[in-house]
């Protein structure tokens, strides 16, 4: 089990890659996958919304007032 993200290096994606993926979509998680320590793919969920698809219907307003509506302030 890992927490959103984990690294892993090539070698051990190649020899872990069925355990990896099924972690993954379980998790909604990704791995970073790395060659001679540096970053070279990532692995998601093909049905992971985008970051901001997660906030949608997080944000309530108090007040049932338009907000789009003039304020009568002079700018």
């Amino acid at each position: 089990m890992f927490t959103k993200q984990k690294t892993v290096s090539a070698a051990e994606f190649k020899a872990k890659c069925l355990a990896l993926i099924d972690e993954v979509a379980r998790e909604s998680g990704e791995v970073i996958i790395t060659k001679g320590g540096k970053p070279l793919a990532k692995l998601s969920p093909l049905n992971q919304p985008a970051e901001w698809q997660r906030l949608l219907g997080i944000v309530h307003y108090a007040s049932e007032a338009d907000i789009l509506a003039p304020t009568g302030e002079d700018w």
